[in-house]
């Protein structure tokens, strides 16, 4: 988006004398979650541009001229982190220096997990993984720190597999935090508090009006995670295996923890021992589900399950594929999660 003045000038106005009219800064954003979370700010004030499209995965991009451009232009920049997204810090630097950054994770509140290690999170499993050094205000619940990766003796034949298939990993890989952070609705609550006074601060004239949409937009949330909360409530224990480790600040949020991960966090190809792993832990623990993101090869789920009676056809992905860009995105993503778990517990 570009400035937009406000008020629109009817002719009766321009013919008085000129009125300094405030300008609504120019707003770009890495990924449809946080879109979605900024346009319920900013309202009919304005539209942030999406810097990174909507299907494509954030932790590999090549941008397209016109997304270049609405980072040059952009007068505030949002994103969720540079774990998410380190080719985006290098493009910020070079296109949007002089842009107000504003890296979502780093806001205070906001929950902070690590990585799981091992296809099957043996570790992590009734362990709460919070890491929260900065969640003082949002996690109290979560204080317990996060215990490290201790107790792997029984992966390192695994890790050993897994040596050359480490150069396809960059900062973001399977350890260290886990960057997504937008799939807690009470970290997006606590965001949606950040980005109203972000802009507020860049247009004081509509402060107010930042701030009123910033409160409606958490009091959503609020009644949709308690919604929700009550619905998963009743199929927690429910077995299922994500596609990649993406999810497990939902999980967290609602107790309905994952059973394992067939691809890494930044989602990049399994090693054949990986997979191995997983179909043993599928035979196993008697596995419900095993979910499917339609930006990720889905023939390697049919290959992998096809005959094991696993329930595959769920689609269960982070970003919102499918669903309309704007504000209504984000709280659809999460209640579209929570469906998935509910789905798969009838299977």
């Amino acid at each position: 988006m570009r400035h937009r003045l406000l008020p629109s000038l009817s002719l009766p106005l321009m013919l008085a004398p000129t009125v300094a009219v405030a300008e609504v800064p120019s707003v770009a954003v890495d990924i449809p979650p946080v879109h979605s979370l900024v346009a319920r700010v900013m309202g009919e004030l304005g539209s942030p541009d999406l810097v990174i499209q909507s299907g494509a995965s954030p932790h590999g991009y090549s941008m397209r001229p016109s997304e270049a451009r609405a980072l040059s232009d952009a007068d505030v920049v949002f994103f969720v982190s540079d774990e998410l997204t380190p080719w985006l810090a290098k493009a910020r630097a070079s296109l949007a220096a002089d842009a107000d950054a504003v890296e979502l994770m780093e806001v205070p509140g906001t929950l902070h997990l690590t990585y799981r290690e091992g296809p099957t999170f043996e570790a992590h499993h009734h362990a709460d993984e919070a890491s929260s050094a900065h969640g003082e205000a949002q996690g109290e619940e979560h204080g317990e720190e996060h215990d490290g990766h201790g107790g792997h003796e029984a992966h390192d034949e695994h890790h050993e597999a897994h040596a050359d298939h480490d150069e396809h990993h960059d900062e973001h890989g399977h350890d260290g935090e886990n960057p997504h952070g937008w799939l807690d609705p009470v970290n997006a609550h606590t965001w949606l508090g950040a980005i109203a006074e972000s802009l507020a601060a860049q247009d004081p004239e509509h402060a107010a009006t930042y701030r009123s949409n910033a409160q409606a937009g958490q009091q959503e949330l609020e009644a949709l995670t308690e919604s929700l909360s009550a619905r998963l409530a009743q199929v927690q224990g429910t077995r299922y295996i994500v596609f990649h480790d993406a999810y497990q600040y939902f999980e967290h949020r609602f107790d309905v923890p994952a059973s394992g991960a067939i691809s890494l966090g930044d989602a990049s190809t399994p090693s054949p021992a990986r997979v191995k792993e997983i179909q043993a832990r599928v035979k196993q623990d008697d596995i419900q589900c095993v979910f499917r993101e339609p930006q990720y090869n889905p023939a390697l789920i049919d290959s992998v399950f096809e005959g094991t009676g696993v329930k595959t056809s769920i689609v269960f992905e982070p970003l919102g594929v499918g669903l309309p860009l704007g504000e209504t995105l984000y709280p659809q993503l999460i209640e579209r999660l929570g469906q998935g778990i509910l789905g798969c517990a009838d299977a």
